[in-house]
C-alpha cells in the first residue's frame, strides 16, 4: 500500500511516463499538440483518460452545467452512434447518468474500457500508455467527424 504521496508521486511518474511515450509514438512524433482533450471547441465537451486501480477509460465527456444542453449533446451523439464506435470492435459504453468521484459534477460519458489494470502496477504502464494512444486516436478521430454537426445542432436550440 501507498501513503498518499506515494501514490502522488506514482500518479505524476505515471503521467510522465505516458507523455514520453507519446513523444516517440510514430503517429503522434512531431505534433505539437498530442491531444484535443479539452480544445474541442464546444462547451462542455472533453475528452479525458482515466486510470485508476481496476481499470483505464479513454472518455468522450459531456459535462455541461445545463442538464438540458447536456442531455441535447448526448442525444445528438446516440443518432451518429455508428460513426462515434467505427472502429471500436466492442462498441463503446453509453452512459447517461455518471456522477464523478472527483468533482460530484454530474455528466454523461461515452468511453472504452480496458479492465484488470492497475496503476499502481508499473509493470502494466506500457499495455495502458498502448490502450490510451490507440483508442483516442480513433476517438478523436470519429468525434471530429461528428463535432461541427454537434456544435451546430447545440447552438441552434
Amino acid at each position: 500500500m501507498y501513503s498518499i504521496e506515494e501514490a502522488k508521486k506514482l500518479r505524476l511518474d505515471f503521467w510522465e511516463k505516458f507523455g514520453k511515450r507519446c513523444e516517440i509514438h510514430p503517429l503522434l512524433k512531431g505534433k505539437r499538440k498530442k491531444w484535443l482533450l479539452h480544445r474541442t471547441k464546444i462547451k462542455g465537451v472533453v475528452l479525458r483518460f482515466e486510470i485508476g486501480r481496476k481499470d483505464a477509460k479513454v472518455i468522450l465527456e459531456l459535462g455541461h452545467r445545463s442538464e438540458d444542453k447536456r442531455l441535447q449533446a448526448y442525444e445528438i451523439l446516440e443518432r451518429y452512434k455508428t460513426i462515434i464506435e467505427n472502429g471500436f470492435e466492442k462498441g463503446l459504453v453509453w452512459e447517461f447518468y455518471h456522477q464523478r468521484e472527483d468533482s460530484g459534477q454530474e455528466i454523461c460519458r461515452i468511453y472504452v474500457l480496458q479492465e484488470n489494470v492497475d496503476l499502481h502496477r508499473q509493470n502494466q504502464w506500457p499495455d495502458i500508455f498502448n490502450f490510451f494512444i490507440e483508442n483516442m486516436l480513433l476517438l478523436e478521430e470519429n468525434f471530429l467527424a461528428v463535432s461541427d454537426i454537434l456544435k451546430e445542432e447545440l447552438n441552434h436550440e
